[in-house]
Formats: structure tokens, C-alpha cells, sequence
């Protein structure tokens, strides 16, 4: 019989509870805690009948799940996934890997050296859009990457400020809050990211921090790219109301958040409608494109990657985001926002291994 994992939650806010949701109601996982001092936490503690603990020291000194799941402030990433590996208990963090690039290494390395599996919570890695977007670029139909026109641009409310004030401020804008899932599906669909440059604008909001970005990247394989960020546009073209995975967000089926580009054709994610030459015809503006939509089966991409994680406490999967990922994201975002500050190329290896 298949062994049930037991799996604790660090942090109960609103992606915590979300974890817990999932884990309830996965068949081969089993919420073994809490871990939070807050009143909203005793309650989901309670109504799942699970041990509630303060912090995660006490949760590993009287308790040791099989793997544990950090929800917590981005600050707190390093030292509770460090104390985890230290424990030898998986651990799945949460986006972004940590609060600063360092930080991020001290997981990456000590994730290598222990061999104590570490999950970024990237979750739209487990997405059946990206995966099949992945899957269309693998099969060579767009022929060479040329490049990617990508968007995140949404309107985030004013009480989405009002209620934190830190997000008026520099690291409050869309770059280090909203940039990190960008990079990630980017480097998922089309590689590595080399160097970047990138303009800032807080010309419509007025805060000490961005509301709009313009970047430009440049990949590995070639490849180029624009993408387009702001968090007080009205506009739909952004993953969250295209991609339709979260019910909060009002949703535009018929909007692309990215349209990648190559020799032979593009084609558009989330819609997955693909415009390519016919096969041996001669390349050419004046000849028409073969369309078709690529079909794919919608799943909550979190729920997916609970999933994954119990695979992964079992030994039977490798993590789909590992910690070696989550700190090249970060050091792609960190390019983005040296960029906008400085006006020059910025090379992602300039931010250190």
C-alpha cells in the first residue's frame, strides 16, 4: 500500500491556507500541523483536528513530518528552509526562494550538499498551460526562437495599498512582487536569460516605488525579448485574468499574456492558438499561416503541485522547481531592478552565482 505522508504548513495567511486546502484534499497526504501564533491559524488548525505550534523550532523539536511547507514572509525563507534541511525534512517554500540572492544561494547549496529535496513554490510550473506550452516549443513547429512579447499588466486596487504600506515603497512594486512568476514561465518556455535592460516609470501611481516597467531580455539561445509590467494598468493581457486559474480574478478567455515567435511560427499562451507556415512552403508575409488551437485539460495548478511534493517526499520525483531555480529567477529579477535603476545592460551574471 502506497505510504500517506504527513505534511506540516509553516505560515496560515492566504497561500498557507491555500496549501492547507490541498493537502486535506489530496488521498495520499495528510496535514500533520500548523504553524502560526495567529487567531485565523488556531481556527484552521482546529477544524482540521492537527497539532498547532508557535514556530517551526518547536514543530521539528516535538514533531518531525515528512515534509513541510514554508508560507511565510519572504524574510524568514532562509532560515526555516535551512532549518529544515538541517532536519533532513523536504521542504517546499514558497516564490520567491528567498529575500535576497544570497540568501537564495545559502538554500541552493546546502539543498546540494545534503541531498534534503527542496520545492520552489513556482506553482505555475505545474500549470497544463505552461507545460503545454513548453511541450509546443520542445516540438520544434516554431522552427528557431526569434523571441517573446510577453505582458503583466492589471490594476491592483487601492486598497491593495492602503492595507500595507510597505508596498508604497522600493521593493513593493510589481518588479520584486509580481516579475518573479514572469521570469520563471520565461525561462521555463524559452531558457536561461543572459542580460537585461529595463525603463521605470511611478508616473501614474506617484509612490517612491515603480507602477510600470518596460524590459527588454536577452536569452541564451539567441532569442529576444519585451515584456511590458504594470500594476495599475486596465488592461487584461496579464496570466491572472487570461489563464483562468483563479476564480478572484475576472477572466478574458480570448486574451494572450505571451506570444512567442519563431522562424516557422508563434503562437499565443494562454489561448494556445498556433499560426505556422505550412510545412515546405517558402517563408513570407505574403503567405498565409496554417492556424489550429492546441487542446489541453485545465487542473488547479496547486493542487498539482501538492501533488508533486508528495512524489517528491516519497522519493519517486525530483522537484520540478528546484532550489537552483528559484535562485536564478531571483537573480533575473534582481538584473531587472539594477536595470531600471541604473539605464544600462545589466548581465544576470553580474548578480553573483
Amino acid at each position: 500500500m502506497t505510504r500517506v505522508v504527513r505534511v506540516a504548513v509553516v505560515g496560515a495567511g492566504g497561500i498557507g491556507a491555500r496549501h492547507i486546502q490541498e493537502i486535506r484534499a489530496n488521498d495520499d497526504a495528510r496535514l500533520a500541523a500548523v504553524v502560526d501564533f495567529t487567531a485565523a491559524a488556531a481556527t484552521l488548525a482546529q477544524a482540521a483536528a492537527v497539532p498547532l505550534y508557535a514556530s517551526l523550532d518547536e514543530l521539528l523539536a516535538r514533531d518531525r513530518p515528512d515534509g513541510i511547507v514554508l508560507a511565510t514572509p519572504n524574510a524568514l525563507h532562509a532560515t526555516q528552509a535551512l532549518a529544515c534541511i538541517d532536519a533532513r525534512v523536504p521542504v517546499l517554500v514558497e516564490k520567491p526562494i528567498a529575500h535576497t540572492l544570497a540568501d537564495g544561494a545559502r538554500i541552493r547549496d546546502a539543498a546540494e550538499r545534503t541531498n534534503v529535496p527542496v520545492l520552489v513554490g513556482h506553482h505555475r510550473r505545474h500549470s497544463p498551460i505552461l507545460r503545454t506550452a513548453c511541450e509546443i516549443i520542445a516540438s520544434g513547429v516554431l522552427g528557431r526562437l526569434v523571441g517573446v512579447i510577453g505582458s503583466a499588466v492589471f490594476c491592483k486596487p487601492d486598497a491593495y495599498f492602503a492595507e500595507a504600506a510597505w508596498r508604497r515603497e522600493p521593493g513593493g512594486g510589481p518588479i520584486l512582487i509580481n516579475m518573479i512568476h514572469e521570469v520563471d514561465n520565461l525561462r521555463a518556455m524559452l531558457g536561461e536569460i543572459n542580460a537585461v535592460q529595463a525603463f521605470s516609470s511611478s508616473a501614474i501611481r506617484g509612490f517612491d516605488v515603480e507602477d510600470t516597467v518596460s524590459i527588454s531580455l536577452r536569452f541564451a539561445n539567441g532569442a529576444l525579448g519585451t515584456f511590458l509590467l504594470s500594476d495599475t494598468a486596465a488592461c487584461a493581457k496579464s496570466w491572472e485574468q487570461t489563464a483562468r486559474e483563479n476564480a478572484a480574478y475576472a477572466a478574458y478567455p480570448d486574451e494572450d499574456c505571451y506570444t512567442v515567435i519563431g522562424t516557422q511560427g508563434s503562437f499565443g499562451v494562454p489561448t494556445m492558438r498556433v499560426r505556422c507556415y505550412d510545412p515546405g512552403t517558402e517563408r513570407s508575409w505574403y503567405r498565409p499561416f496554417v492556424n489550429r488551437t492546441v487542446a489541453f485539460e485545465r487542473k488547479d495548478p496547486l493542487a498539482v503541485q501538492i501533488a508533486h511534493f508528495v512524489a517528491v517526499i516519497r522519493g519517486d520525483a525530483t522537484p520540478l522547481v528546484t532550489a537552483r531555480d528559484g535562485v536564478a529567477d531571483l537573480r533575473v529579477v534582481e538584473a531587472i531592478a539594477e536595470a531600471a535603476r541604473t539605464g544600462r545592460v545589466v548581465g544576470t551574471s553580474e548578480r553573483g552565482r
